[in-house]
């Protein structure tokens, strides 16, 4: 059988066959270059631009919080981010282990005290352009690092809160968390005014190096305004060296002084002991961060027997010489009432009940108020500034608890007058005095002077309320009956002055503690003001608990008193008036 021939195909079936596959090919490739460029080309620019920019914060300098002579408590200084973009670094086949270490013999505090490890991780993550190496460096620092030729590591501004008087009022000026913001005293009640406005820069770069041409995208950051407060730095840190001094010696819980000028209201000291540093908050007790001032409510005792004598006089039912039988004891509401010292039977006058500190010749008194008795001590006490706000705006504020007549019990009304049964915090006690001493005008206490913006233009803060809570010969009357409680004569000849007159009244007042669920430990106290006849200053001495040694006010809060106004009247060269202080009887 023969071969069948070899036909050969026809080539031009296999071209035909051929052009149409690179023809659909070639449409395909078409179709997408005309979706790229032509449909969705703003989106790939948009994410290819995205890819290239670099984008950052521009953290806005922070407002200072200044004392009253405009010296900052605290402040904004220069400082930069470290960062990084572990994908250039992989790109320039750089060692993230290299760069880790000598970055680590530059960081931490002291230099070298981080983990190195942890920074070779960081460096190591190519899945972010972006890592965060350090905050806050030092200008000197950052110089330190940029010397070291890292490509990939980079500085960005960002300011950070420094305290260049120390912990000095801590309490007050407060503290900024990790991102920034205000977390405690004056920075968190005023963070939006301190803060500013934060800007952003960003710029197209290639394998992290900026394209000239490109072009740099900023807004600028808006710096914030600064606080002017009425702090006396010198007068905070005799306050703070005094009642630290006297927490310690009493092996107290806790004490405070507030300083205050009876005329403006402005508080002058507002020390807490035991305080705490804002530059080394980690090793700070976080009881310790508030402002126990205004935040740690007691009940008064007999300080607030300045209210209750102050209600007698001026509603006419007693004068300072008015004659008082005071007995060893008396029933109320089917309960007994006693003095602090048990006595027979006494013949005082006003003054003289005030003077001794007698709980039984106050409820007396009281008794003189007639059928509204309830309602008057409550108008009083309310007038005064119990049970209201003090106005210095600092978070973790308590009005403290002065509840209506209606809520009284039978006892909690013959209490209240002598200042049990009631609670109140340390401004608001202090204002009472400062309002004896202004003549019976009650001005609201207020920390802020005043307001700096970034050109350093001043603008006064509104002017403090005044309110006549009794009249002028009211206050001077209740004024020159304090002056016994200083005398000889009284509980608190500790708060004498050389050569200045003093007015003031003692405090020792049960204290209730939750943790043994009633009363126990003592809450000791004296307020006074100097001098006396023309009075520039106001002093209140807290000490909550002392456990070491005498309780009494007239023991250990006069003499603290009696330090810190003597520096004060010195620092503020207020001299004698020379003037003899009353001699009021005390008894009869």
């Amino acid at each position: 059988m023969s071969a069948k021939p070899l036909r050969l195909g026809d080539p031009r079936r296999r071209l035909r066959v051929g052009m149409i596959a690179m023809a659909f090919i070639l449409s395909l490739f078409g179709g997408r270059i005309f979706q790229l460029q032509a449909m969705d080309s703003a989106g790939y620019g948009a994410s290819a631009s995205a890819g290239r920019t670099q984008d950052y914060v521009l953290t806005a300098t922070r407002g200072s919080i200044l004392d009253s002579a405009g010296q900052p408590l605290a402040e904004s200084a220069d400082a930069v981010d470290v960062t990084a973009d572990p994908v250039q670094i992989r790109s320039l086949k750089q060692d993230p282990a290299v760069y880790a270490s000598k970055l680590a013999a530059l960081l931490g505090d002291p230099p070298g005290n981080v983990d190195v490890l942890a920074l070779r991780t960081k460096l190591s993550n190519v899945t972010t352009r972006y890592v965060m190496l350090a905050n806050q460096v030092t200008p000197q620092v950052w110089n330190q690092i940029k010397a070291l030729g890292l490509s990939g590591v980079y500085g960005v501004p960002h300011a950070k809160t420094v305290y260049p008087s120390g912990p000095l009022a801590a309490n007050v000026v407060g503290f900024i968390d990790g991102s920034g913001k205000g977390a405690a005293g004056l920075e968190s009640a005023y963070n939006s005014t301190l803060a500013g406005k934060n800007g952003r820069i960003s710029y197209q770069a290639a394998a992290g190096t900026e394209i000239p041409t490109a072009g740099i995208n900023e807004q600028a950051s808006v710096p914030g305004t600064s606080i002017e407060t009425t702090i006396d730095s010198p007068i905070q840190w005799a306050a703070q060296q005094a009642i630290d001094a006297q927490v310690a010696k009493s092996k107290a819980a806790s004490g405070t002084v507030v300083v205050m000028d009876p005329r403006s209201g402005a508080i002058l000291a507002l020390a807490t002991s035991p305080s705490y540093d804002q530059s080394n908050l980690a090793a700070a007790n976080p009881a310790d961060l508030g402002d126990r001032a205004v935040s740690e409510v007691y009940e008064p005792g007999s300080v607030a027997k300045v209210i209750t004598m102050a209600a007698a006089i001026q509603q006419g039912v007693a004068t300072p010489t008015t004659r008082v039988v005071v007995p060893g004891a008396i029933l109320r509401e089917g309960t007994t009432f006693r003095d602090d010292t048990n006595h027979g039977t006494e013949q005082l006058t006003l003054t003289g009940v005030l003077a001794e500190s007698s709980n039984i010749g106050t409820i007396e008194t009281s008794d003189k108020f007639g059928p509204n008795r309830d309602q008057l001590l409550y108008r009083y006490m309310s007038e005064f500034g119990f049970g209201q706000p003090t106005g210095l705006h600092l978070p973790g504020e308590s009005a403290g608890i002065l509840a209506p007549p209606s809520k009284w019990s039978g006892s909690q009304r013959y209490t209240i007058p002598f200042g049990q049964g009631l609670s109140v915090n340390a401004v608001q006690a202090t204002s009472v005095f400062a309002t004896i001493a202004d003549a019976g005008v009650r001005v609201t206490p207020n920390l802020v002077k005043g307001y700096v913006d970034a050109n350093g233009r001043f603008t006064p803060a509104p002017t403090a309320q005044r309110t006549q809570v009794v009249s002028a010969s009211t206050a001077h009357q209740v004024e020159q009956m304090m002056e016994s409680v200083v005398s000889e004569k009284g509980t608190a000849p500790a708060a004498k002055i050389a050569g200045y007159r003093v007015a003031g009244k003692t405090g020792t007042a049960n204290r209730y503690d939750s943790r043994c669920g009633g009363y126990c430990g003592y809450t000791a106290s004296f307020i006074g003001f100097a001098p006396a006849d023309n009075p520039q200053l106001v002093v209140s001495v807290v000490i909550q608990n002392p456990t070491s040694g005498p309780y009494f006010g007239g023991s250990i809060a006069a003499p603290v008193f009696q330090k810190v106004m003597s520096f004060a009247l010195q620092s503020k060269a207020i001299p004698p008036t020379g003037t003899k202080p009353p001699d009021l009887p005390v008894t009869w």
